[in-house]
Order: C-alpha cells, then structure tokens, then sequence
C-alpha cells in the first residue's frame, strides 16, 4: 500500500468535489490546507486535524466532525447542516454566516469563535463551552442547551 502525502489526499479529495457522497478522512492531517469549496458533505472526518484550514464555502453537510480539531480555521459561509461536532475544538474559528442548522456541538469547544450572522436554528450546544464567542445577529431559534440568557448576548455580540 502506498503512502500518501497530504498534497496528494488534497488532489484526490478535488478529484471527488461533487462526485459522490462519505468521504473517510477520519484522523487525517489536513491542518494549514486551502479546502475551500469542496463537497465534502456526509464525510466521516472524525478526529481529522483541520487547524488553520481554509474550508470556506465548503459543503459539510452531514459530516461527522467529531473530535476534530477545526481551532483557527475558517468555516465562513460553509454548509454543516445537520453535522456532527461532538466535542470538537472550534475555539478561535471564523465561522461567520455558516450554516449550522440542527448541527450537534455538544460538548464543543467554541471559546472566542466567530459565529456572527450564524444560522444555529435547532443546534444543539449541551455543554459547550461559547466563552468569548461572538453571536452577535446569529440565529439561535430552537437551539438546545444554551446558557441561560443567551440571547441578550446574542445582540451584545460576545458572552
């Protein structure tokens, strides 16, 4: 079996932009990488390492993303609907007018994210951690699990 480098799991993944759906890169290193734009939706991409990746616009729908560490990286834009993030590490991530509706974030780590503009309807946040984070103009209609009065820091901007 061959090894692949990560220059080559980026060229196979563009290769599969769009063609079909479950991707596995689960635990795979894909930190500091341009992914923006790709079709990812329905990857299992749990435990991946996606620090400081560019994933804006990317469709993530019903990916699992558990465990993964997503910290810095920029999600602006991107579709997670219906993903799962257990327990990921989102702090310090650009997730400006992403779309995470009825998303799982339980147990994620989403301290100093940038959700503003946010589509969080029906997501469910039990016991993740939003210190710091901006969710000023984002939509939090039917959220689970949030600290309570969140929504006055929804219109201040940060927690």
């Amino acid at each position: 079996m061959a090894d692949l480098t990560r220059a080559d799991v980026v060229k196979i993944i563009a290769l599969r932009a769009g063609d079909e759906k479950g991707v596995v890169l689960q635990g795979v290193d894909l930190s500091e990488l341009n992914l923006s734009a790709l079709f990812l939706a329905e990857a299992n991409m749990k435990y991946a390492k996606l620090d400081h990746t560019n994933l804006t616009l990317a469709d993530l729908t019903k990916a699992d993303l558990s465990f993964a560490n997503l910290s810095f990286a920029d999600l602006s834009e991107a579709s997670l609907r219906s993903a799962r993030l257990r327990e990921a590490n989102l702090s310090g991530a650009d997730l400006r007018s992403v779309d995470m509706s009825d998303a799982d974030l339980s147990k994620a780590d989403l301290r100093g994210a940038n959700l503003r503009g946010a589509d969080l309807a029906r997501a469910n946040f039990w016991h993740a951690d939003l210190s710091d984070a901006n969710l000023i103009y984002a939509n939090l209609e039917g959220a689970k699990g949030l600290p309570v009065g969140i929504e006055d820091w929804a219109t201040k901007g940060k927690l």
